[in-house]
């Protein structure tokens, strides 16, 4: 074997092997210092761009229990308050059957009139005054409403003068939609009812009954992608299916309002919970509405008013019973999505950090390793650069 003085290849050998430790181990004591296995894309490219997207869903899906944990707030902001309006139609109830007997002279029954009086003034203040984060919850503004179309409530179907719409219910459907209904079949046999809108190109088919019901009653369904109309005629029940079919072509329906209120409880879009929050004001409340029916002190003056507005309390407390129930599924439904969304971003989480974080006993061992390399590293270095020495010995003999 010769030996070189100009050049020291065991030096470069050992000087190169002891560069790689040393990148190595300065690589341990990154991953050590900041816990992550990936500090760069060169570290692991197929693992950072498959954590960042997870990253993505979890800080998705974690705003996504705050959206919806706000949404709870909001529906119990909204029930509390209805809370308070069941009590005060209870009373107003009370009060109503107290008006109805014919013991009292006209000064107690103004007097009841009067108390009545400031409680639907009171209804409607709680109604206006519930708002969350400014936004009025109890008022209708949150709902969809019908504001125009020629399918509207009392509207004549014109074969068969008897028959009119009696309901148009858009309170689930979508706002500032225009909703379109055709007769599906021949003129004189329409085999359905077809509802589109001028949003997206959704189309639903509803079939009814051969006839208007013995009740006088037809209802129609419409349901489908938000899109939930349904309709109640009212006429002889000899009307049949086609006829009424052929009334319904070319009839409008459009919406307004701003439509329920939508909580983003995901990571994506659609991913979305809607609540509608109704109009509680005594306008809205009864067929014949509280609102028409107590305008002054007189409004329990005679037994028949007295009756009459018994009529509207009841279904205003029957609407207010109806409003709670849906508010409390809602929110029964809401709480269900937060509890889903805390078991994803858990697992998720795992799964993110088996990619982007370090391994700390792992990461250890590997630089004891390496500091053992280092230090054998420098002392092989070290013989190396010695160990040229020894052609001094063949120059002195």
């Amino acid at each position: 074997m010769g030996m070189f003085i100009n050049t020291n290849v065991a030096a470069i050998g050992a000087q190169r092997n002891l560069s790689v430790t040393g990148a190595k181990m300065g690589k341990a004591l990154e991953r050590l210092s900041s816990g992550l296995r990936i500090n760069r894309a060169a570290d692991d490219a197929a693992g950072l761009s498959i954590s960042e997207g997870m990253r993505s869903q979890i800080r998705g899906l974690r705003q996504g229990s705050r959206n919806a944990q706000d949404g709870v707030s909001m529906i119990q902001t909204a029930e509390g308050a209805l809370t308070e309006t069941h009590a005060l139609l209870q009373r107003m109830r009370e009060l109503t059957v107290q008006a109805a007997n014919s013991t009292l002279g006209a000064s107690d029954r103004t007097a009841i009139g009067s108390e009545i009086q400031t409680l639907k003034s009171e209804i409607d203040n709680i109604a206006t005054r519930t708002k969350f984060n400014g936004q009025s919850l109890l008022t209708g503004a949150l709902s969809t409403t019908q504001t125009g179309g020629t399918a509207a409530v009392g509207a004549v179907l014109t074969t068969g003068a008897s028959a009119v719409i009696s309901e148009v219910d858009v309170s689930n459907a979508k706002a500032s939609a225009t909703y379109t209904l055709s007769r599906v079949g021949a003129a004189t046999s329409g085999t359905a009812v077809r509802l589109t809108n001028n949003l997206d190109s959704v189309a639903i088919d509803v079939t009814a009954d051969a006839t208007i019901g013995a009740d006088g009653t037809m209802t129609l369904s419409f349901q489908g992608a938000g899109h939930n109309v349904k309709l109640t005629l009212n006429g002889a029940a000899a009307k049949t299916a086609a006829n009424v079919y052929d009334d319904l072509n070319t009839l409008t329906i459009t919406t307004g309002g701003s439509g329920s209120a939508n909580f983003r409880v995901g990571a994506d879009v659609g991913q979305d919970i809607a609540v509608t929050f109704s109009d509680n004001r005594t306008t809205a409340l009864g067929t014949t509405t509280v609102a028409s029916l107590v305008t002054d002190d007189q409004n329990v003056s005679t037994v028949a008013k007295a009756n009459a507005l018994l009529t509207s309390i009841d279904q205003g407390i029957a609407t207010v019973s109806a409003n709670r129930a849906k508010l409390g599924a809602a929110q029964n439904q809401v709480e269900a999505a937060i509890n889903s969304l805390g078991v994803a971003v858990e697992n998720m989480s795992a799964s993110e950090s088996r990619i982007r974080d370090a391994d700390v006993a792992e990461v250890s061992t590997e630089l004891v390793t390496r500091q053992i390399m280092q230090q054998a590293g420098v002392a092989v270095l070290s013989q190396a650069n010695t160990s040229s020495q020894s052609v001094l010995s063949l120059l002195q003999g």
